[in-house]
């Protein structure tokens, strides 16, 4: 289990499949661990090399982070120690937030992009913002399953999704409200035509976290982008992991 020594922080990540090529590089989400991309690593690694990681504070890495772009400057360092210039970020959700920051900080580095249930900006209706704002109010353990099982489209097994919510609740209190607010505070929707990297954006249809049509407001910045939706919520890796992992690989070609 290699680890990293930066700031503030020890990042446990994975290093596999072949040296050649442009590595593809999985980044998860809120409250999630680098497991999130056990499918794709394990259709990737045969035939090109893949790197994931467990951010500041989630998974088997420790830390505290506060805003996206130190989580971003995390994947960063650890490129630069990986001795990786050019890659390709994939992003979900949360961690289509940092990609999204990696293309913007660093251009020349980003050879493709994909971003699977990721949006530049988070809007909220005032209904739903009241809402969001009441429900951290909640126990913290409360907050954590409401949020997990809204991420679910309709018909996922029950029990699958008290799993997930389970060990996401594992994630330090600290760590689960920072990423929060970090996320919340999170807003490049104005600049994503600066981003000239080809860049997959899929989501999922039934997706009420970061919902369909706020990604379609995104890729409309966007200069070259592809469009892919999945009949699923906002956990694709979890939900369609094999439709993730052919919509990548068609992607690239």
């Amino acid at each position: 289990m290699p680890q990293l020594e930066v700031v503030g922080a020890r990042l446990t990540f994975d290093d596999e499949g072949r040296r050649d090529g442009v590595p593809l590089v999985f980044i998860h989400g809120w409250t999630a661990n680098r497991h999130r991309w056990d499918h794709q690593m394990a259709h990737f690694a045969p035939h090109r090399r893949v790197i994931r990681l467990d951010l500041r504070g989630h998974g088997e890495s420790d830390g505290v982070p506060r805003t996206i772009a130190e989580l971003a400057g995390d994947v960063r360092a650890l490129l630069d120690r990986l001795e990786v210039d050019r890659f390709v970020p994939v992003g979900h959700s949360m961690g289509g937030m940092i990609a999204q920051t990696l293309a913007l900080d660093h251009p020349g580095r980003i050879e493709r992009m994909v971003l699977v249930s990721s949006i530049s900006r988070m809007v909220y209706s005032r209904g739903r913002g009241l809402l969001m704002a009441a429900s951290t109010l909640l126990p913290f353990r409360v907050f954590v399953t409401a949020n997990i099982q809204r991420a679910f489209g309709p018909g996922h097994p029950r029990e699958e999704v008290r799993r997930y919510a389970r060990a996401s609740a594992t994630t330090p209190r600290e760590v689960v409200m920072t990423c929060y607010d970090a996320m919340r505070a999170f807003d490049v929707l104005d600049r994503v035509g600066e981003i000239r990297t080809p860049t997959l954006l899929l989501h999922g249809y039934h997706d009420i976290q970061l919902p369909v049509s706020q990604m379609l407001r995104m890729a409309k910045g966007y200069p070259d982008a592809v469009v892919r939706i999945l009949d699923a919520g906002h956990e694709l890796p979890l939900e369609s992991p094999a439709a993730v992992s052919s919509a990548v690989e068609s992607f690239l070609g």
